[in-house]
């Protein structure tokens, strides 16, 4: 039998295994939206996501009749919302720095503990809204709204951090019923659906040619891809695949404050690879931002175990 430390270690390996699978699909995402609109990459990247799953985890959680639940409609609305995420930050990737947007999306944990004082009624001491107040201030310090050099584009991963946050708000209510594997089923369906339609309305390409990068990304036409590009999309199918289960046992097995922390590898990774493949360094105040941004998320993380806050499957079905 496991005992507490190794169950740790375990979970840390998780979290940052996980962080490095969605920070890799972050880039081939962004390395891929030249070529090929969003919704064809989410697309193969879902399809390949939902087979891995299907063949390699639902058998290690007791087969397809551990897909049971009582709650589909549940289910599909949270994949939405998390589709609606994924929009959001993917568009606002092909147009900012990496490091930044990704920095933007990281407020979603501190949404999550403003929206569930509001929504859900729980308590939340001063140190938590001081905490809550230094992490939107490091979004403002990188977003840099009524300045000459702000982007609108620049809402897109705030956005997308907002529906995030609604999705863990609705995983708070069901609880933690639901087995890893189900939520990924259920999440990579809602991806799949979206994408269809959206492949259906937009991919003949009959909107294509907008000068705006990311408006483009949505509304590109279809275009087959060659060989190695078949092989990134269904390689972050796989890393998706992968990471959305490994961060879902990572919270099951310890609590949230040991795990969050670790999570920001992937932000950590964001800034590396946005030296190394499209050389963005970041200005001083993006640096200060996103600075605030980890040190307000992982106090708040830490001080809900501490006052004892209700465990959720917060991050259950993979970030993205």
């Amino acid at each position: 039998m496991l005992n507490v430390v190794n169950v740790s270690l375990i979970s840390i390996f998780c979290a940052i295994g996980a962080s490095f699978c969605f920070s890799l699909s972050d880039f081939t995402i962004k390395i891929l939206s030249s070529s090929y609109p969003l919704h064809q990459i989410i697309l193969i990247r879902s399809v390949s996501a939902f087979l891995f799953t299907i063949f390699l985890f639902v058998p290690l959680e007791g087969g397809l009749s551990s897909l049971k639940t009582r709650r589909p409609f549940a289910h599909l609305f949270r994949g939405f919302l998390l589709v609606f995420a994924n929009l959001f930050f993917f568009l606002g990737l092909v147009s900012l720095p990496i490091a930044e947007c990704s920095a933007i999306f990281f407020i979603a944990p501190i949404l999550i503990t403003a929206l569930s004082s509001i929504i859900l009624k729980e308590k939340v001491g001063i140190r938590r809204i001081i905490a809550l107040i230094v992490g939107f201030l490091g979004v403002l310090v990188i977003i840099k709204p009524g300045q000459i050099s702000f982007q609108w584009v620049s809402m897109l991963p705030l956005l997308a951090a907002v529906c995030y946050a609604g999705l863990h708000i609705m995983t708070r209510q069901m609880g933690l019923s639901e087995k890893a594997s189900t939520l990924s089923i259920y999440i990579q369906l809602s991806f799949i659906i979206v994408s269809i339609l959206m492949g259906l309305s937009l991919g003949d390409g009959r909107f294509s040619g907008q000068e705006n990068s990311s408006l483009e990304f949505l509304v590109r036409g279809w275009l087959w891809p060659n060989n190695y590009h078949w092989l990134a999309m269904i390689g972050i199918g796989i890393a998706s695949s992968v990471g959305g289960y490994m961060i879902s046992q990572a919270y099951r097995l310890s609590e949230a404050g040991l795990i969050a922390p670790f999570e920001y590898t992937s932000l950590i990774l964001s800034v590396f690879w946005g030296i190394i493949i499209w050389n963005e360094w970041l200005n001083p105040l993006s640096i200060i931002g996103i600075f605030l941004i980890i040190a307000s998320g992982v106090y708040i993380a830490i001080r809900e175990v501490q006052v004892g806050v209700k465990p959720s499957a917060k991050r259950a079905s993979g970030r993205r």
